[in-house]
């Protein structure tokens, strides 16, 4: 065995030993807690039958994008989705990235140069941590939604500032404090950057817009792949970013273009969401009752209004059995283990969607009620 192979096995089992490894799994037919598919756009025969008439209205369709966007891959049909994007949110401008993973990676490490600071939360998702990272900038992280952590660390911040957060937070489904995060961040003149993935859709077309905060925010960042159903992500904010990225975002840069489908589903899926009113209050509406009828005294439920509902276990160990009981019954519920989280905080992370019945529900909570260690 040569010595990577060696260091493979021995990381490998070194996970398995701490009851974290990870493996992929195909879907199984169990009743759905687990997607990011809070509207049930993903499986929507008519957002489907959408995205195909659109293709069909287009000439010269091809199959893949056939290079970068500043080489073959830009079209007029990307550069009008992104600035209809853009205005539906209320920016000047957009750029479209394939997925959020990227907008956050070339958003952080292509904007903050040496000297300056980027402040993230402490819980904010792994792609704006990694973004920060492969910039120069100095970097700090500020306690869970705490403002005055946040204010002690923007009096110790240097160069040009900036601000990264979530507005709703993918692990523990609660909100930032938008508005007051967006007053101190002012009153230092720093630069705010919110990640809206798993608020648009959910609430309307995400918090900032919800708060009308938009000229407060300096960037944004939607994805697509979440409520909307389809993939990608778009960073919003004035023409003078959108230009920036396209010269320095090495992951816009140097990457093949999304391809016409994906363009024309995002499209469709803005169009989709604008009549969603009812899928968005079937979705509040279950969000409540799963809130009302969770009653296990042994375990804590992580308060959030959003579609992201966490209950605490505190093990990877009780995470993974109830999770196992949960699926052995019919229900898609996932553990999130650490060192995804941190050890103590392993949870049970249940997604609710507007397509879920309240038999369903009921069912799963049951079960979850029940449950003793």
């Amino acid at each position: 065995m040569s010595s990577a192979d060696q260091f493979i096995q021995n990381k490998l089992q070194e996970r398995q030993a701490a009851g974290n490894y990870r493996q992929l799994r195909p879907e199984a037919g169990l009743i759905d807690f687990c997607s990011n598919d809070y509207l049930g756009f993903a499986h929507s025969a008519i957002l489907k039958a959408n995205i195909n008439a659109e293709i069909g209205a287009q000439a010269h369709v091809l199959n893949g994008a056939a290079g970068s966007r500043l080489l073959a891959g830009n079209t007029y049909y990307a550069e009008a989705l992104e600035a209809e994007v853009a205005s539906i949110h209320g920016y000047p401008a957009g750029l479209i990235y394939n997925s959020g993973y990227d907008a956050n990676l070339g958003l952080l490490s292509a904007l903050p140069q040496r000297g300056d600071t980027i402040i993230t939360d402490e819980l904010a998702h792994a792609s704006i941590i990694d973004g920060a990272r492969l910039s120069y900038a100095n970097r700090y992280k500020f306690k869970h939604n705490d403002l005055n952590s946040l204010t002690e660390l923007l009096k110790l911040a240097k160069g040009t500032v900036y601000v990264a957060i979530e507005s709703i937070y993918s692990m523990d489904g609660d909100a930032a404090p938008l508005a007051e995060i967006c007053a101190i961040v002012q009153k230092y003149n720093a630069n705010l950057i919110v990640d809206e993935a798993h608020a648009t859709g959910v609430f309307g077309l995400g918090l900032v817009h919800q708060l009308n905060l938009q000229k407060q925010v300096f960037a944004q960042v939607v994805t697509f792949g979440k409520a909307l159903g389809c993939h990608g992500a778009a960073i919003l904010g004035n023409g003078l970013l959108r230009n920036y990225l396209i010269n320095f975002s090495r992951s816009f840069i140097y990457t093949t273009a999304a391809p016409m489908h994906n363009l024309a589903a995002i499209k469709m899926a803005y169009q989709l969401q604008e009549r969603s009113g009812a899928e968005q209050l079937l979705l509040q509406q279950n969000i409540r009752y799963f809130k009302d009828i969770f009653q296990n005294p042994s375990f804590e439920l992580i308060a959030s209004d959003s579609a992201i509902q966490c209950i605490l276990l505190k093990s990877n160990a009780k995470a993974k059995a109830l999770a196992g009981l949960l699926q052995t019954n019919g229900y898609d519920v996932r553990p999130i283990l650490s060192p995804t989280v941190a050890a103590g905080s392993e949870r049970l992370r249940i997604c609710i969607h507007s397509y879920n019945t309240g038999q369903e529900i009921a069912g799963m909570l049951n079960l979850i009620n029940n449950f003793t260690t």
